[in-house]
């Protein structure tokens, strides 16, 4: 189901907060606005795609979008999403960084993960009115997220992307069938590559070896099917692990966490009027 976006020319606020409660599976087309947008759910798993890579959120995280950059969002079922939109003057054009400083930092989106303290700002801020009182004590609150945002750090769920019109179509075909077995000279083969080539191009364009691309991809297809509910089993073989126990242990070398801890969401109880 496509997702209409409010028709916005400038924010009303600093910042401006949206709810939204998305029983079913949704895509936001091609965009881009003026502003930064914060993604975050509290519930289900949020992805941004732009030219350049493909983002994903689970719960405890969340999706920095840069202004003036394209690009789509799309979101599984029983997804309880809150946005923020925020004035670029309000981040001195600043982004949160790895290492939790704010920088300047690239033109591209960044997964956040978000402590207890800022969820609960978030929740707070949503409930505000969108002309909140700038000077009062929601105009503090505010800031106070505002100072929160540039503190958090960078969460490995994101996948670059390849511009090559070769590898482009090879990666959105195993995005479709991440358990697709075939080797690397396989699939180097049917782009009309050289397996050299292939390597040569996807580490220039990904800063990624195809191996450890396809390793990352793998497993953040899985996330949808552990938020879901469905078990580590199943997700394992759907991402192409021939073992639970060799899809855990590759989800924490790379994840930091397991499966289960990468997508629990404590307190993403639904709100009144969400």
């Amino acid at each position: 189901m496509e997702r209409i976006l409010p028709d916005l020319t400038s924010l009303p606020r600093p910042v401006f907060a949206r709810v939204e409660t998305l029983a079913a599976p949704t895509w936001v087309r091609m965009h881009r606005h003026p502003w930064v947008q914060l993604s975050y759910a509290t519930r289900g798993v949020l992805g941004v795609r732009t030219r350049l890579g493909s983002y994903l959120a689970p719960p405890q995280r969340a999706i920095w979008v840069p202004p003036g950059l394209e690009h789509s969002v799309v979101s599984t079922e029983r997804t309880q999403m809150r946005s923020l939109y925020i004035a670029p003057d309000a981040v001195a054009g600043a982004a949160p960084s790895a290492t939790g400083a704010v920088t300047g930092g690239p033109l591209e989106c960044r997964v956040l993960g978000v402590t207890p303290l800022v969820r609960e700002l978030i929740r707070a801020v949503t409930r505000l009115p969108v002309e909140y009182d700038e000077t009062g004590a929601p105009g503090r609150l505010v800031a106070v997220l505002l100072d929160q945002l540039a503190m958090l750090r960078e969460a490995p769920f994101s996948l670059p992307l390849p511009v090559d019109e070769r590898l482009t179509r090879l990666c959105a075909a195993l995005e479709q069938q991440p358990d697709d077995q075939r080797t690397l000279v396989e699939l180097a083969a049917g782009a009309g590559l050289s397996a050299r080539t292939m390597t040569r191009l996807f580490l220039g364009q990904t800063g990624l070896t195809f191996r450890a691309w396809r390793r990352r991809l793998r497993l953040l297809k899985s996330l949808t099917g552990l938020e879901a509910g469905n078990s580590v089993t199943a997700v394992a073989l759907d991402s192409g692990y021939a073992s639970t126990s060799a899809f855990i242990a590759a989800f924490r070398r790379e994840f930091g966490a397991t499966p289960r801890e990468s997508v629990l969401a404590p307190g993403n109880e639904a709100e009144p009027g969400a």
